[in-house]
């Protein structure tokens, strides 16, 4: 039987281009798979560079905020995205990454934490609802 010990010492000893850890993260209707292996610190994106993924600079520093914060350089990252706009992919990518780095590392919890990395946003779409003209919007009122 394969305690959680000796998992975690494989996954630490793996080489160079193997799978070390897996996150899974969601934003509004965004769902991001990341796969870290040992690397440069290239981070793609559903098959392209993250730089030509996320157009503006607020997407491409939100889905590296966390190699940013921890100082980790020595990952490579394959990232599948679906769903969503660019604005909640970015945020799902942030927190896939994060994930996967507490699965690599457990002692960085305590930190991912306090920044606030592990926790998922939970705002979406407020449903339209019937008799109505959107969510909270009234259709227009006739006196008579």
């Amino acid at each position: 039987m394969v305690t959680k010990e000796t998992s975690k010492v494989k996954k630490a000893a793996s080489k160079a281009g193997q799978v070390v850890s897996h996150g899974v993260g969601r934003r509004k209707s965004s769902v991001a798979r990341a796969w870290l292996r040992r690397g440069k610190g290239l981070i793609n994106v559903n098959g392209k560079d993250f730089t030509e993924y996320f157009d503006t600079e607020y997407n491409r520093e939100q889905a590296c905020l966390p190699f940013e914060v921890m100082k980790i350089v020595n990952y490579d990252v394959d990232v599948n995205i679906s769903g969503g706009g660019v604005n909640s992919q970015a945020g799902a990518v942030k927190l896939a990454i994060a994930r996967a780095l507490v699965e690599n590392d457990p002692e960085m919890r305590a930190a991912m934490r306090e920044f606030r990395f592990l926790s998922c946003d939970p705002r979406v779409k407020e449903r339209k609802k019937f008799g109505q003209k959107a969510a909270r919007r009234k259709f227009q009122f006739v006196k008579r």
